[in-house]
């Protein structure tokens, strides 16, 4: 087999991972064939989609992953990565002028390979644009503008400013524009230090790393021909989709026309990384060394785990899990106390955290010295934990509880972070609603699982999205009661966005939004509500809540099984990515097949709201007892 960019990117995480793969010295010389590299690609692409696949907590800037896990069943998004393939290459010669040889011209995209040290390195790339006195090697990512474009930086209280300038559809660096003053938006050293986040592989310098590897492959093959002068015409660019596009709804047999926004936004933008790619190249050289010498050895001895690993990153080792971090406790691992990214200080003042913890042996949550245990969240956790206790803080709850509104509108949509937009108003990743499950608690505990739940599905991929906002605004009432959900800033996000864009429905939707509650609040805590209740800053900050089962989580798959015997895994669809797939779907299924899956959609999402009353319901019975001489802080076997 050849090294291909893919192969480079992990051979290079660590020692570890070439020894693993069981790479044959004598395949490293062979030809790979497209389809072949393509298959290998695939892979890489799902994990771009999922990238895109967070949504941003828009009061706490948490995210919250939406997709499980990365497997085939992702596959059902490949329809729309060919999409952002198909419009980037269209773009790029509206953009960059010339033509471009891209993904749909597949017999034909362009190769590049080199040999060295016994070894061939190959790539093809993404779009080949060549115009009269230029060729543009542009790689396209599946995911937005909007992460560079935050790259800010600002003089002390001063407005902040990206460090891309965006000219023509192409972004480029300030400081490489000819007489850009930098220093009248920013210090030039905030600039630098903004700068330098990308060339950090592992996080956001990634998919500049993955180019700069093409780069690196490209010149060595002109280099190895003699032909070197060529390269002087050559310009890298990543190209990604605009997060500021918003589709006019113009469509032709059914289909999204991507044409200009009305503020003359390309769907796809470009990124100019040709001297990034360039201050990359060093960097290359030393990592091509580095796989080499893996390659020689083939060493599958222990090695420490670290940011290479991709712990918890759609872009992180296949190898992680079942091999290197296997030693991480499922449950109640040292990785589990809240909160803790900061980790803990030692004796020595030090500080200690992530998956450094792990490999100085510090496994489990009871590991950690208690002398490091310093927040009392933290020694609740372990107290729960080491004498099989739950905490409760009752006063917490039932004054909780007592700033729910009734009816209470317990409330889940299901979403399709689709990559491209789909209907009008919409744009890249938003998360576009098309399901909801509701169930209305009139009363204290009075609400039926049947009776009181109302169920909105989408029947087709076609624009629904007015019909579920009469059907929202037909059952919930938004002069009175409570909007209720876990993690209620997504639902709150979501009915803000469909405020925006019927603005028909806006006053309604809006009064809505106004009237979340959220069920973390109840179960784990807000400190600024319980601050207004009356209770002191620790106790307003500490958890309402906590049981050893929880292992650190206050996810409902964590919470449910604590309150309730209510199951997902005998149920058809039993997550949220099995509901993204299953619609995405649709028009591949049979009519038997439809009518199945269609039920299925429904009895789950029905599930997640049902799963809020119970819990509701259980918190209830929890406090309800509760008198003046009883305790208010309670920790019980």
């Amino acid at each position: 087999m050849a090294i291909t960019k893919t192969n480079f990117i992990n051979f290079t995480r660590c020692p570890r991972y070439a020894g693993l793969e069981e790479i044959k010295k004598e395949k490293l010389e062979a030809d790979i064939s497209l389809d072949k590299y393509k298959e290998e690609e695939k892979l890489e692409q799902l994990k771009e989609l999922a990238d895109g696949m967070l949504e941003i907590n828009e009061e706490t800037g948490e995210e919250t992953d939406l997709v499980d896990k990365i497997d085939r069943q992702l596959e059902a998004m490949m329809d729309y990565y060919k999409i952002v393939e198909k419009e980037a290459g269209r773009i790029s010669e509206t953009t960059f002028g010339g033509k471009s040889i891209y993904a749909e011209k597949t017999k034909d995209q362009e190769c590049f390979d080199f040999s060295m040290h016994g070894i061939r390195y190959m790539c093809y790339v993404d779009i080949y644009n060549e115009s009269e006195d230029h060729i543009h090697i542009i790689e396209v990512k599946a995911t937005t503008s909007k992460k560079y474009m935050e790259m800010v930086g600002n003089h002390p209280k001063g407005e902040k400013y990206s460090i891309w300038e965006r000219i023509n559809n192409i972004n480029y660096l300030k400081g490489e524009l000819e007489g850009y003053n930098i220093e009248t938006e920013m210090p030039l050293k905030k600039y630098e230090q903004k700068k330098a986040t990308l060339f950090d592989r592992f996080r956001l310098g990634r998919y500049v790393y993955d180019l700069a590897i093409q780069r690196y492959f490209i010149e060595h093959e002109y280099k190895s021909t003699h032909t070197e002068e060529k390269l002087k015409h050559f310009h890298y660019y990543l190209g990604v989709l605009n997060a500021e596009y918003i589709f006019d709804g113009t469509y032709e047999d059914g289909k999204p026309i991507y044409k200009k926004d009305e503020n003359e936004n390309e769907l796809i933008t470009f990124f100019d990384m040709t001297k990034v790619t360039e201050e990359y190249q060093e960097c290359i050289d030393r990592d091509r060394e580095k796989l080499e010498r893996y390659l020689h050895d083939l060493d599958v001895s222990s090695y420490p785990l670290g940011e290479y690993c991709g712990n918890k990153s759609k872009g992180g080792c296949k190898y992680f899990n079942p091999i290197c971090g296997k030693k991480i406790p499922s449950k109640n691992s040292s990785l589990n106390y809240i909160n803790n990214a900061a980790g803990f200080v030692r004796e020595d003042g030090t500080r200690i955290k992530g998956l450094e913890l792990i490999n100085e042996g510090y496994l489990r949550m009871l590991d950690i010295p208690e002398t490091w245990i310093t927040k009392r969240k933290h020694e609740l956790q372990r107290e729960c934990l080491e004498f099989d206790k739950v905490y409760v803080d009752k006063e917490k709850i039932a004054m909780g509880l007592k700033q729910i509104e009734y009816p209470i509108y317990h409330l889940d949509f299901e979403t399709m972070p689709c990559p491209v937009p789909r209907y009008k108003g919409e744009w890249p990743y938003i998360q576009s609603p098309f399901e909801f499950s509701l169930h209305i608690e009139r009363e204290p505990g009075v609400c039926d699982k049947e009776k009181d739940n109302i169920v909105f599905l989408a029947k087709t991929h076609a624009d629904e999205r007015e019909e579920m906002i009469k059907a929202m605004l037909q059952h919930m009432d938004p002069d009175k009661g409570t909007l209720f959900a876990q993690n209620v800033p997504f639902e709150k996000g979501r009915i803000k966005e469909l405020a925006k864009m019927f603005p028909q429905y806006r006053e309604p939707l809006m009064k809505l939004y106004e009237r979340g509650f959220d069920l973390l609040w109840l179960v784990n805590t807000n400190k600024k509500m319980y601050e207004e209740l009356g209770f002191d800053e620790e106790r307003a900050a500490t958890f309402n809540f906590y049981d050893k089962r929880l292992s650190g989580s206050f996810s409902i798959k964590k919470t449910l099984p604590v309150f309730s015997d209510l199951r997902y895994d005998n149920l058809v669809v039993k997550n949220g990515t099995e509901a993204i797939v299953e619609y995405a779907n649709y028009e591949k299924m049979s009519k038997e097949e439809y009518a199945l899956k269609y039920q299925a959609l429904i009895i789950y999402c029905q599930q997640d709201t049902w799963a809020m009353v119970e819990i509701v319901k259980a918190l209830r019975e929890l406090v309800k007892d509760m008198s003046k001489n009883d305790e208010k802080v309670v920790m019980f076997t």
